[in-house]
């Protein structure tokens, strides 16, 4: 039992460390502009000042406008892929949903970055084709563009999964009894996906007004600035302005906490349900004379959304010279044998990289794994304190984390700091990921009988020896899985680990974003593909854990 005790009393602990702390000592800051001198006076003067500033309201204005740009981008490529998919027979079908998976291998820097090299002046597009989209990339609809492609596979697979699993079988119905075609899908099928669509679209807004490298990359020569990027140009820009940056990271967050709650009260909100019992197979419609049509689409966002950005990527990698063109008179691996040398730099950075994703798993999926079974299988009155925190990373986007992480770990009165180490990456990269093995463990925990544990207990297991014995060898393909998820995002995370990195530490994600910037591009795009590989390997191998794990429930 004292065990028992102790398991909410250290999980409240960690989580005070890991998420608490960062996020107080934000908007701590924000009241206390000279608290990093550790004065407390003056509250709130720096609020006004920050928030009157001519520049902030044109910051949120950037904001909103890219985040409801994108969502309604996504909504219009997402949407409409995802309601075919998830309403016909599409050939080749899972064909495109791996393609359109790909996204998501591509950090959203890095892709931005591929699109620099494929369409601006004397880039690849024009090599081949002439065209010169420049100053169409350099501007918000390109940044729009760009972040659009990245993105709209969370729309498109949220449509083509609710579409699919009401099918078109009660819109049948509502046709049999006189409703058109058009209305049956208005009135019938289209309410019981809404709930899942707008979801998808939130989400799209809060992913697109947290993302850095994009904005940053194309942004910045559009002279077109967001919240996210200000923020980081008070920390990196001298005189650095912590109060600002502060107040900043505080409205920032609100933006997203705000479309996160309101997500999640949609997806929980059931305005419309079946009540039909157990589900009746409902087989996908023949597109009929649409067939080509919609393969045809399919394979122009496939080839726009994936090909494109992996192509100038992998070309970029594997070319001597930018200058040299689309040659194989300029076809090299000397950026790779660069890269992976001993002692060379890029090596070092590959080798961090992996070692703290590798930490940051270990961290997570222990933390995650003790939080999920307190808040599933425990009584205890702090669970709901522990599913809060454990659950506010996914809403706080990574700038706010890094400064909080700032804020609250360089400061004098501490006897011991990870500022300034390896450490304070391991915290930033546990705090954003953490949710990842909460909920896939949470889900697993949901399905083992309470009765297991019971029966251990009234033979005289200590809880200890429960949880390690029992309860995890039962949720272990979940949490694995979600663990290579960790490993795989951690390896490439780049806008805390710009904020954060000590002097001489470099991670991949630093390596190509300073590469590009010293004019050595190929050995960026070859550190790039390098990641890619890692990550979309250990990718498979969740989803194959979580196929094995689906099979066997």
């Amino acid at each position: 039992m004292k065990s028992l005790r102790l398991l909410p009393v250290a999980t409240v602990a960690a989580l005070a460390i890991v998420v608490a702390l960062p996020v107080a000592f934000v908007l701590l800051q924000a009241v206390f502009p000279h608290l990093a001198r550790g004065s407390f006076t003056a509250p709130f003067s720096a609020v006004r000042s920050t928030l009157s500033h001519g520049d902030t309201l044109p910051l949120v204005a950037n904001t909103l406008r890219l985040g409801v740009s994108v969502a309604l981008g996504t909504a219009l490529v997402g949407g409409a892929l995802g309601a075919v998919r998830g309403l016909f027979h599409v050939p080749g079908a899972r064909f495109w949903d791996l393609c359109f998976l790909l996204p998501f291998l591509v950090p959203p820097y890095l892709a931005a970055l591929g699109w620099m090299l494929l369409l601006q002046t004397g880039g690849y597009a024009q090599q081949l084709t002439g065209l010169d989209a420049g100053r169409f990339l350099f501007s918000l609809p390109g940044l729009v563009f760009v972040m659009t492609l990245n993105i709209f596979p969370v729309v498109y697979f949220a449509v083509s999964r609710a579409l699919t699993t009401t099918g078109s079988r009660l819109a049948d119905v509502a046709r049999v009894h006189g409703a058109t075609a058009w209305r049956a899908f208005a009135r019938v099928t289209l309410p019981l996906a809404l709930p899942a669509f707008a979801a998808s679209l939130l989400l799209a807004f809060t992913m697109a007004i947290e993302e850095f490298g994009a904005p940053a990359a194309l942004g910045a020569r559009a002279g077109f600035s967001v919240l996210v990027t200000s923020i980081e140009g008070r920390f990196a820009d001298w005189p650095i302005d912590l109060p600002g940056a502060s107040i900043l990271s505080v409205v920032l967050a609100a933006l997203a906490l705000f479309a996160f709650v309101l997500q999640h009260r949609l997806a929980a909100g059931k305005d419309f349900e079946t009540q039909t019992g157990k589900p009746i197979a409902s087989p996908p419609r023949d597109l009929g004379r649409w067939k080509a049509p919609a393969v045809i689409g399919f394979g122009l966002v496939t080839l726009v959304a994936t090909l494109a950005p992996l192509l100038s990527i992998l070309a970029t990698a594997f070319s001597g010279t930018l200058s040299g063109g689309l040659t194989l008179a300029n076809l090299t691996t000397a950026h790779f044998t660069a890269l992976l040398g001993q002692g060379a730099e890029g090596l070092q950075a590959l080798v961090t990289s992996l070692s703290l994703a590798l930490g940051t798993s270990l961290a997570t999926g222990v933390l995650g794994f003790l939080c999920a079974w307190c808040v599933v299988k425990s009584t205890m009155r702090a669970r709901v304190l522990i599913d809060g925190l454990s659950l506010l990373p996914h809403a706080l986007p990574g700038i706010v984390v890094g400064v909080g992480l700032i804020l609250a770990w360089n400061l004098p009165f501490w006897p011991v700091t990870p500022y300034d180490t390896w450490g304070i990456l391991l915290l930033s990269y546990s705090c954003l990921l953490l949710p990842y093995p909460v909920r896939y463990t949470s889900a697993a925990l949901r399905q083992v009988a309470a009765s297991l544990e019971a029966a251990a207990r009234v033979h005289g297991a200590p809880t200890g020896v429960v949880l390690r014995r029992i309860t995890l060898p039962l949720v272990m393909p979940a949490l694995g899985a979600s663990l290579m998820i960790v490993f795989a995002i951690a390896s490439r995370e780049l806008v805390t680990s710009l904020l954060l990195a000590p002097s001489g530490v470099q991670t991949v994600s630093i390596f190509v974003w300073r590469q590009f910037e010293q004019g050595s591009i190929g050995q960026g795009m070859a550190m790039g593909v390098v990641s890619m590989a890692v990550s979309g390997t250990l990718l498979m191998l969740a989803s194959h854990l979580g196929g094995k794990r689906g099979s066997a429930g």
